[in-house]
């Protein structure tokens, strides 16, 4: 049986994320954990982020993960054990397509300019994508919502990381 790619996404801490996102991002790795599921994350090297809080909450929980990584080399992970994909392109311009068609869905808290990129393109793709309500930034502003007129597939609201994961699951499995 194949195993559900989850991808996390959300904001770096080039803009100072608060508490509450860090522990939202740990308790999503968990949860992706201990659902059997792995998580898939852009990893950005210079500056830590959500999705790689969740990516170390998920091996300490005993998961899996994968790091899409910029450039033409594979990187020190800063003490992850992910496997990598390196992509060859560079942040912002690529590695983004490859790590978002990967996955079976995506989880977003908070989110800057690169979520929502990331959000359009899943969105485009048809890949379903979960935003936590309560964490500011485009997964807030975009929760239940559709991304456009054509009104493909609506971004899903969720309170809780639990919610988030068993909804990602749930979706993954029609795709």
């Amino acid at each position: 049986m194949k195993k559900v790619q989850i991808g996390v996404i959300g904001s770096m801490a080039d803009i100072e994320f608060k508490q509450l996102l860090k522990q939202l991002a740990n308790e999503i790795g968990q949860e992706i954990a201990k659902n059997n599921a792995i998580l898939a994350f852009g990893f950005e090297g210079d500056f830590d982020s959500l999705s790689e809080i969740a990516a170390r909450s998920a091996e300490q929980s005993g998961g899996k993960t994968i790091a899409f990584v910029w450039g033409n080399k594979k990187q020190d992970l800063k003490g992850l054990n992910s496997i990598q994909v390196v992509t060859g392109q560079n942040r912002g311009g690529g590695r983004e397509f490859s790590f978002i068609l990967s996955c079976d869905a995506v989880i977003c808290i908070s989110g800057g300019s690169g979520t929502l990129m990331e959000i359009a393109m899943a969105y485009q793709a048809g890949i379903p994508v979960i935003a936590i309500q309560n964490s500011g930034g485009w997964s807030q502003k975009l929760a239940n919502k559709f991304l456009d007129e054509r009104k493909r597939q609506k971004i899903i609201g969720t309170k809780t990381p639990k919610e988030a994961v068993v909804m990602a699951l749930k979706l993954a499995s029609k795709v």
